[in-house]
């Protein structure tokens, strides 16, 4: 299927990356009664964040120029299928409808390519695999984990929420 404005308008955001250091050619749009409301390029070299998605990036767009983290019945158009993170913020935020360029397979095949030549850009888990771990309980997961200190939070909780009544 050809792209619309909106999806092409993302996969020209993602083309411009090759011109500018520090992105890689993933971008989005949010766009909401046919208005883009929000856009973002993937970041994470240029700012050393991992989070520096095109989606999260695009959504926290969105969410700074409407002022709320609402966006119910937005779309997002994404030049890649989204990994778990940037589907999160997703449903975090309420957006109604993904829009995908590239799959997952794609995507891994092209971060494989820049990884023998920039080994910062290596992955652990590709998005298959990234949604697997999410899914499993936290002692379940590769990575090591710990509890410690839930009653001093929840603590914090009350309070907190005491507070705001």
């Amino acid at each position: 299927m050809r792209p619309n404005k909106h999806m092409q308008y993302a996969l020209d955001l993602a083309s411009k990356a090759k011109d500018e250091p520090g992105t890689l050619p993933y971008a989005a749009v949010v766009v909401l009664e046919d208005n883009i409301i929000g856009e973002g390029i993937n970041q994470a070299p240029r700012l050393f964040d991992p989070t520096s998605h095109g989606e999260v990036e695009a959504i926290k767009d969105a969410c700074r120029r409407l002022q709320t983290t609402d966006l119910s019945g937005a779309i997002i158009y994404t030049t890649a299928e989204p990994c778990s993170m940037c589907v999160s913020t997703m449903i975090l935020t309420n957006i109604s409808k993904l829009v995908y360029a590239a799959d997952w397979q794609d995507s891994t095949d092209f971060m494989a390519t820049m990884a023998a030549d920039q080994p910062s850009l290596k992955r652990r888990y590709n998005v298959v695999q990234l949604r697997e771990q999410v899914a499993l309980p936290p002692e379940k997961r590769d990575m090591l984990v710990e509890r410690m200190g839930a009653k001093e939070a929840i603590s914090i909780f009350k309070a907190f929420a005491n507070s705001r009544k």
